[in-house]
């Protein structure tokens, strides 16, 4: 009978450390100001370089509204510099907020020549 009762509290111990272990997963999504404290501008490509990204982390994403916008597009998107694909959300806040996702996540700025001059980043999120 004891056996029994050591065998439900070795299960019930389990089950509270993988709660504790999942919830420690989800508090670990970090927030990034991209561009520092230059914020989202041009020649940024580097800015990711060294940073582990997970998926679930945030991106801020801060420029003077109407100077800038935020386009997360797919690569092709950001190889040509366009909206790709065409239904892609246009964020023009100035504090635009974005989740990452996990895998290739690819942001570009969509005003004239702005991507083309280098306003655009790359980011893996494992």
């Amino acid at each position: 009978m004891g056996e029994g009762r050591g065998s439900a509290v070795v299960a019930a111990v389990v089950l509270c450390l993988l709660a504790v272990a999942l919830h420690c997963e989800v508090a670990e999504a970090a927030t990034y100001v991209v561009g520092s404290r230059s914020g989202w501008t041009f020649n940024l490509t580097g800015w990711p370089r060294g940073k582990k990204f997970k998926a679930g982390d945030v991106l801020v994403f801060n420029y003077p509204k109407g100077a800038h916008n935020v386009v997360v597009v797919n690569k092709a998107g950001y190889d040509g510099c366009s909206t790709t694909p065409r239904n892609a959300k246009v964020y023009t806040s100035g504090k635009d907020r974005i989740k990452l996702v996990k895998g290739l996540n690819n942001f570009i700025c969509t005003l004239p020549g702005h991507c083309a001059a280098g306003m655009k980043i790359q980011i893996t999120a494992l």
